[in-house]
């Protein structure tokens, strides 16, 4: 499969280039607004994975939609205007969007649903994630992807607070908060916490190098290929 990879010169994209061969495919354009990248895809590309600025995900779906070809989209901190455009392109090619590629995240989003729907509103849910210094977005991807999973179980709409400051009062039950550090060389780290009054319940993902994330964006475009239209999870890629 001949491939274009969006944001090429960045550390998710630099990774997704040294596995690209050894999952069978072939970069044919390395795509990236630094000089010494491509500034556009060749004739012959089957299929993109984009883990560039968010800026840049309205060309990247005209272009994919353009050739009609299958697209994975890792990019996150989509304003709604970026995000419609991506909801557009659904409608004509396959489009797997996750704000996180590995296995044990995606393991970690399904926990995360069932011990709310367990635990039920009674156990206060903190999620905090951190990541390196050099991270442009906040909160991470994958910190909103949990909320998300936790709201799931409470069968309640995904309204989150990020962060606290000043007279806030007592915590009301059923709040679900996001909280992002940021520091260091950190790759990604996650946890949900269930507080209860006698117990507390932490479920915890450390990433300790970006190739699971860059394995998993390429297995997902592996399978998008020949899929029909429509958005699609790494949930749906993995089978859960």
């Amino acid at each position: 499969m001949k491939i274009a990879i969006n944001g090429a010169a960045g550390r998710m994209g630099k990774m997704l280039v040294s596995l690209a061969e050894g999952a069978g495919m072939e970069v044919i354009a390395k795509v990236d607004v630094l000089d010494g990248y491509d500034k556009s895809w060749p004739e012959g590309v089957e299929g993109v994975i984009d883990f560039s600025h968010h800026s840049a995900i309205k060309a990247t779906m005209a272009e994919a939609v353009k050739r009609n070809i299958p697209c994975v989209i890792g990019t996150t901190g989509l304003t709604a205007d970026e995000q419609s455009c991506v909801d557009e392109a659904a409608k004509v090619i396959p489009i797997v969007q996750s704000g996180n590629y590995s296995l044990g995240v995606n393991l970690l989003l399904e926990m995360a649903k069932k011990a709310a729907a367990v635990l039920g509103p009674e156990y206060d849910v903190e999620i905090v994630e951190m990541h390196h210094k050099h991270k442009k977005d906040a909160p991470s991807g994958t910190a909103l992807m949990l909320a998300k999973s936790v709201a799931e179980g409470r069968n309640v709409a995904p309204d989150f607070i990020y962060g606290r400051s000043g007279e806030t009062g007592e915590r009301p039950q059923g709040e679900i908060a996001v909280h992002a550090l940021r520091g260091g060389s950190v790759i990604g780290d996650h946890t949900v916490m269930f507080a209860g009054d006698v117990e507390r319940v932490e479920l915890v993902h450390k990433a300790q190098g970006r190739e699971a994330f860059a394995a998993g964006a390429l297995k997902a475009l592996e399978w998008a290929k020949g899929k029909k239209a429509g958005i699609y999870t790494m949930r749906d890629v993995l089978g859960f």
